[in-house]
């Protein structure tokens, strides 16, 4: 383990000190949205930082103070104080580490792939949206000389990341550009806005200190809210991020170590003065791209950050923001799914409306209501497309007999349309129903069959239901005595129903 940390240790220190050049604005420009001061955004960035590049579940993502968490801050430090907002960043990580321990990161894996198209090209535009900030001044644009620098040292930065891979890979091309644009700029003395600008970002090592606030259930109903809202999208950003960098590095993560390890990366922040965070997606792709894969690249990032704020303030302040930008704006061509695009006529259109639907809710809420939207609609389209999907076949139609093969699932959403199959009225007197290639999900497809069921003994015919599941004979009421046992093929799966409004049939007998 300790000898794997430092395989590639050249290209995974200088991939850290991107990434950590790369967090200084960032971390500055989310405590700001926060309304919190710049070191609570840049000590959670370090701290959340470095406990999740050491014990998180996905070597080589990168995590700290993110802009989807700051939004939702906003309102609490603004309304009762940031010593509210550290201590609901400490309820938010207990609430992440249960998470990790009940498990509950697998659940990831029923985000469909339409959801996470729209996450990723949602977030590529979040981006860039928020580095428009950067081009203004006191809310209005800069004039149109401070832009045309602005777009020259950008230009020049894209620039040098673009063309340096084709000589060399040896040297991490998003630090060659911000070097190359920075050095530039300041021999060539060019007037143009620096880090120093946004703020000034000297300061100490962060100190151990218990929120201030008073331990009452009024602080806990305060609190409460915010944490669980933080902790959903934390973890949510985080899981999609950890997907999408497995897809990228054909590597397979750890839901379950990265949800316990980011709960207790922001219980630590939370006493010391930070403003929690989750992983950041514009950052780790920053990594990615410049070689950094293991645990020693995030380590590295998290503490050139502190040496920035404790000793190299002064060298970090005068880096153009404008190189910065420049890096961003490669990190965003680079995350856009542009092959979503050219497939959007290709594939079903309700995929295409749940991929433009999230990317849209991204942008212009956050990204827990989108994934949960996303996941929402899709689950209602396959609700849909799959009761529609149910028929049957008759095998046998005489006078006195006829055979129904049912196929399909029969489930809440489809017993409309099972109920249509059939017409008692004018079937003959023995009719039998085969579920050999149907299933039975719920307490709405039981009582289906028992509805039909009693449709036919109105009508005087006998009704035969044949491989059906024991837990489908226990469970149905009226129906019960007509299912024909078949040790052989009748299908083995349990039905979820509540037991309390359903009780099995044995029972019933019983009482």
């Amino acid at each position: 383990m300790t000898l794997s940390i430092f395989k590639n240790a050249k290209t995974e220190i200088l991939s850290g000190l991107t990434v950590a050049l790369a967090l200084v604005p960032e971390a500055v420009a989310f405590a700001f949205i926060a309304g919190v001061q710049p070191l609570v955004g840049l000590y959670a960035a370090f701290i959340v930082g470095l406990i999740t590049a050491v014990f998180g579940g996905r070597p080589g993502m990168i995590s700290g103070a993110t802009g989807a968490l700051a939004v939702v801050m906003v309102s609490l430090v603004a309304g009762h104080g940031v010593e509210y907002l550290f201590a609901a960043v400490v309820l938010m990580g207990l609430f992440q580490l249960a998470a990790g321990v009940l498990r509950l990161g697998k659940f990831i894996r029923m985000v469909p792939y339409p959801v996470m198209l729209g996450f990723v090209n949602g977030l590529a535009i979040v981006i860039l949206l928020a580095q428009m900030g950067q081009f203004k001044v006191d809310g209005a644009w800069m004039d149109q000389s401070a832009l045309l620098i602005m777009g020259g040292v950008i230009a020049l930065t894209m620039a040098v990341v673009y063309i340096l891979p084709k000589f060399t890979n040896k040297f991490p091309a998003p630090l060659a550009g911000i070097a190359v644009a920075s050095a530039v700029v300041i021999f060539a003395g060019i007037d143009t806005r620096t880090v120093g600008d946004l703020a000034t970002i000297a300061g100490g090592l962060p100190t151990f200190h218990i929120p201030m606030v008073p331990l009452s259930f009024e602080t806990l109903y305060t609190i409460l809210p915010y944490a669980l809202i933080l902790a959903a999208i934390g973890l949510i950003e985080s899981l999609l991020t950890l997907t999408l960098i497995d897809e990228m590095t054909e590597t397979r993560g750890r839901n379950s170590q990265q949800c316990m390890a980011q709960g207790a990366a922001n219980v630590v922040t939370g006493f010391f003065g930070g403003m929690g965070g989750c992983a950041m997606i514009g950052q780790s792709m920053i990594n990615i791209k410049s070689g950094g894969r293991g645990r020693l690249s995030g380590i590295a990032a998290a503490l050139f950050l502190l040496s920035f704020i404790l000793f190299a303030s002064g060298w970090i302040e005068i880096i153009p923001i404008a190189a910065l930008i420049g890096v961003m704006f490669v990190v965003v061509i680079a995350t856009f799914e542009w092959s979503s695009i050219r497939i959007m006529r290709k594939i079903p259109r309700s995929d295409a409306f749940v991929l433009v639907l999230v990317s849209a809710v991204t942008v212009f809420t956050d990204l827990a209501i989108a994934v949960v939207v996303g996941v929402i609609v899709s689950a209602l389209v396959f609700a849909w497309q799959t009761a529609n999907n149910i028929y049957v076949d008759v095998t046998v139609d005489t006078d006195k007999d006829k055979t129904y093969v049912l196929h399909g699932q029969l489930f809440f959403a489809s017993i409309e349309t099972f109920r249509d199959l059939f017409t008692p009225s004018s079937d003959p007197e023995n009719v039998t129903i085969d579920f050999r290639h149907s299933r039975v999900w719920d307490h709405s497809a039981l009582e289906a069959i028992d509805a039909l069921a009693e449709r036919y003994l109105r009508n005087g015919k006998k009704l035969h239901l044949r491989h059906l599941s024991s837990d489908c004979r226990d469970l149905l009421y009226k129906a019960g005595s007509m299912v024909e046992e078949d040790k052989d093929g009748d299908p083995h799966y349990r039905v979820v129903v509540d037991y309390k409004s359903h009780p099995p049939k044995a029972k019933e007998d019983a009482a």
